[in-house]
């Protein structure tokens, strides 16, 4: 998976200030729970008999919540790999 812009990696990089780490790790972890519930609703609207449009409405929903996902996990993993603990 590409890295957003305005990401590097390597071991030689800046360290985010761990009073910082500490409130983006919070950040994402909210966010991590309000997508959560977000999942869980597609799948339940998944399981019910949609008609056109609203078949496709969450198809569109389902596509922009797998992005939020892989969005959460890379900045997750940004914090980990430049925090120090």
């Amino acid at each position: 998976m590409n890295e957003p812009k305005g990401f590097s990696q390597g071991p030689n990089l800046d360290k985010i200030p761990e009073e910082v780490s500490a409130e983006m790790r919070r950040i994402a972890h909210d966010l991590s729970n309000a997508l959560e519930i977000i999942v869980q609703t597609s799948y339940l609207l998944s399981t019910a008999e949609l008609k056109e449009p609203a078949s496709d409405w969450l198809r569109m929903l389902d596509g922009g919540v797998e992005k939020a996902i892989t969005l959460n996990q890379t900045l997750r993993n940004y914090i980990r790999e430049h925090t120090s603990s």
